[in-house]
């Protein structure tokens, strides 16, 4: 896996790619080449949240979402977007900046001209990327086969879809720092994934829980991100609480920045 990323480097080191716009292509190139190679993680990246999906309208059809002003389709389909930021951004990038750093190649980046912030942004844009491609599929197949509305305001949807990219890839990162071998990592992200898909109205909407439950759950990573998704698409959400989400996101991707900064170790833990 390091050699191709190595290769990369050498390529940058040539003056073949010398501005910052080149290191992150040429970074994210050998990302992109080691994501399709590892054939399990991107078939669950394409295929869970499709799967998750179809098994979460089963099981709301029993649910009662009175007094919520959602069908089943559109919690499922909305929050499909939230589970392609968490499985594909998160989790795989995760594994990414934990297996990076084992084998030395972060290490090794550093040495040359390529900074923290462009190694760390060029290792996740192949996930970024795929994530953001999912996310459209998923509004294009909503709208055309699905009988779900066209997205009611469309530059919030753009700007929770993003805020989430970025989220995610922070708190990969963070999370990345006490994950010791690639095989943990599926372990430490664990918590985030069951908090989030179970708290940030992903799939059971926040109005159907418990107020004080709610108003916990509110306080989540993922719920800010959430809330802007579904008003981007199927609208209803008011000003006040648009301002909440919006808060709620930037100071999680503030919190997840500083952590990095932090506690990011860029060699091996032994």
């Amino acid at each position: 896996m390091s050699t191709v990323i190595a290769q990369n480097r050498e390529t940058a080191a040539e003056g073949g790619t010398v501005t910052r716009a080149g290191r992150l292509s040429a970074l994210g190139r050998a990302e992109l080449t080691l994501l399709v190679r590892n054939r399990s993680m991107l078939v669950t990246a394409l295929l869970m949240p499709l799967l998750l999906i179809a098994s979460t309208k089963a099981s709301l059809r029993n649910v009662n979402l009175d007094g919520t002003g959602l069908s089943v389709m559109e919690i499922a389909m909305t929050g499909g977007i939230g589970m392609v930021l968490l499985l594909v951004v998160y989790m795989n990038l995760t594994s990414a900046y934990t297996a990076r750093r084992e084998e030395l190649v972060l290490k090794r980046l550093r040495t040359g001209e390529v900074s923290d912030m462009e190694i760390l942004t060029g290792t996740a844009l192949p996930a970024a990327s795929l994530a953001l491609a999912q996310c459209v599929v998923l509004i294009v197949a909503g709208i055309a086969f699905l009988d779900i509305s066209a997205p009611q305001r469309p530059e919030l949807l753009v700007l929770g879809v993003l805020a989430g990219v970025g989220l995610m890839a922070a708190l990969a990162a963070a999370t990345a720092g006490y994950t010791r071998t690639v095989e943990s990592a599926q372990i430490s992200i664990l918590p985030m994934l069951l908090i989030s898909s179970l708290g940030s109205g992903l799939f059971v909407p926040l109005e159907t829980l418990p107020d004080k439950i709610a108003s916990i759950c509110e306080l989540l990573p993922m719920t800010g991100v959430v809330t802007l998704v579904r008003a981007g698409w199927l609208g209803g959400t008011s000003g006040g609480d648009l301002a909440v989400a919006g808060l709620s996101a930037l100071v999680w991707i503030v919190l997840a920045v500083f952590a990095v900064k932090r506690w990011f170790r860029w060699e091996p833990r032994r």
